[in-house]
């Protein structure tokens, strides 16, 4: 990765768009301690420690690089675009409008895109009012207003703020897709997750001047994190290829076919998206009940109490809804990217065939099974690392022993995988603009 950096520093039009990208990464990370004059940060800084939502607002707050926790004017991030983003893949497979959009090329893309963007801004006004709702006491009231029980004034401009905010992420984001290097949303996030990582590791190598031996916990988890790290990027590098063998066709003077290749079926293709989907509806209800029902007691019980005691995040029971959710959309992203019909009948098309297997419907059904078993063993994959280095990281961390360093928030599940998928991402463009560009020069 170091060889490809250097090559594309070496590259002006390569260099002028890293240059770019770093300059909106600087614009977003000044943004990003911009504090909100309305909002009470340490407020919310106790809410993500100690609260019953305090598992999903940790991780809006690791995948801001901190925005939410320290209130500052970026604090939702990327994130209701990336939430629209996703519901409207979703949306433009069961609504026939939207999918004929999606076929229609590049005027059609831009037409996606342009109500990706309205609905992102819906999603923002939402989480806003949200904030705004649950954290209603941590609202200052401006000077000239004569309560603080109904601060109207306050919780308007700090909606505003936060919606301003996440607009201006998005075009940062669109303008590092348009004129950077790799996609721009994926970058953001990239960014957010390491700042949240270094904070956090700085603040545990400060608690080893109080305990010399903490180090060790330290050393313990940065050989944990390069394992996990050095396992996520051979997994992603896993793939079943099916052998694909053209027969020879004559057409005019000219021959055609006759050669061999593959199709590629990769063990984990659908990335990091399960894990986002099973955590965003796992922690949705928990999310509404402590944002909005904090307060409401049924039967001497604090709803929200009883919630995050028996179904919360950490209990044996969220654990096991996360891996069956995991597995379930394993399979349902799957389906998306992964269409056998499709394969089989371009296959045919082109005079081509699958070694021992009839063309037509046993082809489809054959890469249909193919596809369910690698999508089992992609499942699997972040089944283990959705779950397994929580408690790894919590052992290490030392809150089994009675003291905790903080830093099994330095990375989650889903930022180990982010980190690594985009890391990845990033290396490809490169190597690809690069190839892209000795082509050119090869041409002249």
């Amino acid at each position: 990765m170091f060889e490809t950096l250097k090559n594309a520093f070496k590259t002006k039009e390569i260099r002028v768009k890293i240059l770019f990208t770093l300059l909106l990464i600087l614009v977003y990370r000044i943004g990003c301690y911009i504090p909100i004059p309305t909002l009470s940060a340490s407020t919310l800084q106790d809410a993500i420690s100690g609260s019953a939502a305090s598992g999903f607002l940790g991780i809006l707050s690791t995948i801001t690089g901190g925005s939410l926790q320290n209130a500052t004017v970026f604090a939702l991030g990327i994130l209701p675009f990336i939430n629209s983003f996703i519901i409207m893949q979703l949306l433009t497979l069961v609504i026939p409008p939207l999918e004929r959009l999606s076929k229609e090329g590049e005027e059609g893309r831009s037409k996606l895109t342009q109500i990706t963007r309205i609905v992102a801004i819906v999603l923002g006004v939402v989480q806003a009012i949200g904030i705004v709702v649950a954290f209603k006491g941590s609202i200052r009231p401006f000077s000239f207003e004569e309560g603080w029980d109904n601060p109207y004034i306050s919780m308007a401009f700090t909606i505003i703020i936060l919606v301003a905010g996440s607009t201006m992420v998005m075009w940062l984001s669109e303008r590092i897709t348009e004129r950077g290097i790799a996609n721009g949303s994926s970058i953001i996030i990239f960014v957010g997750i390491l700042a949240t990582a270094g904070t956090t590791m700085a603040k545990a190598f400060k608690m080893v001047g109080t305990q010399w031996t903490y180090i060790w916990n330290i050393i313990g988890y940065i050989l944990v994190v390069i394992a996990i790290f050095a396992f996520i990027v051979f997994i992603d590098g896993a793939e079943r290829r099916i052998t694909v063998q053209y027969s020879k066709q004559i057409k005019g003077n000219k021959m055609y076919g006759g050669q061999t290749t593959y199709i590629p079926i990769r063990v984990n293709g659908s990335g990091v998206m399960p894990i986002i989907f099973a955590s965003s509806l796992i922690m949705f209800p928990q999310m509404i009940i402590s944002l909005f029902f904090s307060d409401s007691v049924v039967n001497g019980t604090s709803v929200a109490g009883w919630y995050a005691q028996y179904l919360g995040s950490g209990t044996a029971v969220y654990y096991v809804f996360l891996a069956l959710f995991i597995l379930a959309f394993s399979y349902f992203y799957a389906q998306i990217q992964f269409n056998p019909e499709d394969v089989s009948r371009n296959i045919q098309q082109y005079g081509g065939f699958i070694p021992g297997i009839r063309a037509g419907k046993p082809t489809s059904d054959f890469l249909k099974k193919i596809n369910n078993r690698i999508t089992l063993f992609g499942a699997l994959f972040l089944m283990i690392i959705a779950l397994v280095p929580t408690f790894i990281f919590a052992a290490l961390a030392g809150q089994y022993s009675g003291y905790d360093l903080g830093f099994n928030n330095a990375f989650s599940a889903t930022g180990l995988l982010i980190v690594v998928s985009v890391a990845l991402e990033i290396n490809k463009q490169l190597e690809s603009q690069i190839m892209m560009k000795h082509y050119k020069g090869f041409l002249k």
